[in-house]
């Protein structure tokens, strides 16, 4: 997953960081940041060196999905992230009590996300990927007016109304100058085989191919929340529609359990969908900055 590397570091970058990916949301509650740990650990699988900011500063939950802990600590004027599962980490989850609340006002907010992106020690990355909390509010106007962003993906679901939230969100990224690199339409459809096959083991599929109780695989999918809704938004927007995500047992599971690595493993049912998500991204990306190439700094010498 390696892309076309850019030019020397301008202000505002993060020295040593290639891309840094935005992945947002117009509403809570359409996996976004599944989605966000998931194209983490995609990319990594590819060999990609990468980090995962959480900015959802007052509702952390990327510790959780990806079971890491403790205390980041100093050295020096820098903090060092928390490394977990080949993945560097840093989010408000690991500086409180996992109980307690965060409550602040906007420049403390803005504060937050500065340390979080200028005060790291993030070392040498491909992506740093940022999991923005949900909705409209400051955290995308900080990252926008803090870095060059090499993009944005959207998140959400098919339902209308999910859509009507997706869409707001892509017209903010643009009013911030911010390219779209994609949207990604999680919980797209209900798989029957891959669920029985999960509770049966692969004895559950072959009865079902024997009794042809569906006989394509189309029949095989239950559309709970609508179908192609996003595809045809993302169409009409111009945006690039990255792929569907199943909704599936295990996804849930592996987050609940800290182990949302594990959806990308050989067995899981997730993982041909992620991996095509993860790998239209990486292409994305590498046209983007084939787009908006960084021009190397010219030295002037007295």
């Amino acid at each position: 997953a390696e892309v076309r590397g850019k030019g020397v570091i301008e202000k505002g970058d993060i020295p040593g960081v290639k891309n840094v990916l935005a992945i947002g949301s117009g509403k809570g509650g359409v996996g976004k940041s599944t989605m966000a740990a998931a194209l983490a650990y995609g990319l990594k699988s590819y060999g990609a060196r990468v980090g995962l900011m959480d900015a959802d500063v007052y509702g952390p939950s990327i510790p959780h999905l990806v079971g890491a802990s403790g205390r980041p600590m100093a050295r020096g004027e820098r903090i060092q992230p928390i490394e977990a599962s080949g993945l560097r980490l840093m989010s408000m989850g690991f500086l409180l009590e996992p109980e307690r609340a965060v409550i602040m006002r906007g420049p403390m907010l803005h504060g937050i996300i500065q340390q979080f992106l200028h005060q790291v020690d993030w070392g040498e990355l491909d992506y740093l990927i940022i999991d923005l909390p949900p909705g409209t509010g400051d955290v995308p106007l900080t990252l926008a007016q803090s870095l060059p962003l090499t993009g944005a993906v959207v998140v959400c679901t098919p339902q209308e109304v999910a859509l009507l939230d997706a869409v707001r969100a892509v017209a903010m990224f643009r009013q911030l100058k911010v390219p779209l690199l994609g949207m990604i339409e999680n919980m797209s459809f209900f798989d029957i085989p891959a669920y029985l096959e999960e509770k049966g083991g692969p004895r559950a599929r072959a009865i079902l191919q024997e009794t042809r109780l569906f006989p394509t695989p189309e029949d095989e999918r239950v559309y709970i929340f609508g179908r192609g809704g996003a595809r045809r938004e993302a169409e009409r927007l111009g945006v690039p529609f990255l792929g569907e995500v199943p909704l599936n047992v295990a996804i849930r599971q592996r987050g609940d359990e800290g182990k949302i690595r594990d959806i990308l493993a050989a067995d899981s049912p997730a993982r041909p969908y992620l991996l095509g998500v993860v790998e239209k991204l990486a292409a994305q990306i590498s046209i983007q900055n084939l787009k908006t190439p960084r021009m190397p700094k010219l030295e002037i010498l007295n």
